[in-house]
């Protein structure tokens, strides 16, 4: 019964939280000092006891790719190192990726004017419902003792087979929405030929299977924390997409797992991240790592994000995806049952973030 009890009080304090419909902004323009125990971790998971301390880039050193010259005679050597950061880290960074600085600043921008609305602006995009195209949240999913919420907010907008209703997305943002949108269908088809060839398959393999043709975009809005030692951005975590690319801004925060440490990403101006998510693990049958991955919290600096998480086209969302075959030998044997995208990104979403690998749920 007193379990019971624990996990109704804090249903109540979500529920509550949530009819504000002002998200974590909303906590630190009322003036909190202490933040809500939804969004306190324990120490357990603030410290990672199971994780060595954090590395910086200096000891690791973290995957930068230069996608200039990609076309040319460079791009077996580039491809040779997508394969070796999508095998070993789950991750890597690119410059030179096509994405111009004017849409890169004007998508920051937008995310954090979006967010810095007054209330009464916003609050009708808020919503609990995954199935709305287009709206804000903080909390997603299940969130109790065991699962805290993130402290960060989020606008969520979906575009199935490379279709963005931009009738739906807020004026404040929506050119620059439709911008970033176009940007990241080119980068797709780009990163799509060349994951393909790191795969050892033909450049338009992952196309012509139609598992990234649509997109799932999360412009993120990080307040300052005034207890930044109990909370996180973003708990640690991987996607339950094939590839996410991500946008940061310069204020740093975001570390990703590597060889039991967390370790840093540091901001480069006009470059993004690519990482890779857990359906692309289950295709390729463990040759690439999705990435576990956490954002920290800050005392006293606002970060913002812009993440575009690629899923397959609207009727594949519920088609099942398994360990490709070509890749298969009596050797490589499927290590993964078939799933269907949607179940899993649903299944995903109730585990809400609290670092138990969905992945394991689903291997033979």
């Amino acid at each position: 019964m007193e379990v019971e009890k624990v996990l109704d009080d804090w249903a109540k304090e979500v529920k509550a939280f949530e009819e504000t419909k002002a998200g974590v902004k909303g906590l630190v323009d009322s003036g909190v000092t202490k933040i809500p125990r939804i969004f306190i971790h324990s120490q357990a998971k603030l410290q990672n006891p199971s994780v060595s301390s954090v590395k910086s880039n200096v000891e690791f050193h973290v995957p930068l790719i230069d996608l200039h010259g990609v076309e040319g005679v460079q791009r077996k050597a580039k491809v040779e190192q997508i394969r070796q950061a999508c095998e070993n880290w789950g991750f890597f960074q690119m410059v030179n990726h096509g994405m111009h600085v004017n849409v890169i600043n004007a998508t920051l921008e937008a995310t954090r004017k979006l967010h810095e609305q007054p209330r009464e602006d916003k609050m009708g995009l808020f919503s609990d419902d995954s199935s709305q195209k287009v709206r804000l949240y903080t909390v997603n999913g299940s969130v109790h003792e065991s699962r805290p919420g993130p402290w960060r907010d989020a606008l969520a907008c979906a575009c199935l087979d490379d279709t963005l209703d931009s009738e739906e997305v807020p004026q404040i943002c929506r050119k620059e929405m439709g911008d970033y949108v176009q940007s990241m269908i080119k980068l797709r088809a780009t990163l799509s030929e060349l994951l393909s060839e790191a795969l050892g398959l033909s450049s338009d393999y992952l196309s012509r299977i139609e598992c990234m043709k649509s997109e799932f975009l999360t412009w993120l809005y990080y307040p300052a924390c005034p207890e930044p030692d109990l909370a996180f951005g973003a708990p640690r975590h991987s996607d339950p997409t094939f590839l996410t690319i991500l946008l940061q801004d310069t204020i740093g925060g975001l570390q990703f797992l590597h060889q039991d440490h967390w370790v840093d990403v540091p901001p480069i101006p006009g470059a993004l991240i690519a990482h890779i998510g857990d359906l692309m693990q289950i295709i390729s049958n463990d040759k690439f790592k999705s990435a576990d991955h956490r954002v920290l919290a800050h005392s006293d600096q606002i970060r913002v994000s812009a993440a575009c998480f690629l899923y397959p086209s609207a009727k594949n969302l519920l088609k099942p995806y398994g360990p490709i075959m070509e890749l298969m030998s009596d050797s490589n044997q499927p290590m993964y049952k078939e799933i269907v995208p949607l179940e899993y990104a649903l299944y995903h979403q109730s585990r809400a973030m609290d670092g138990t690998p969905t992945l394991s749920h689903y291997k033979l």
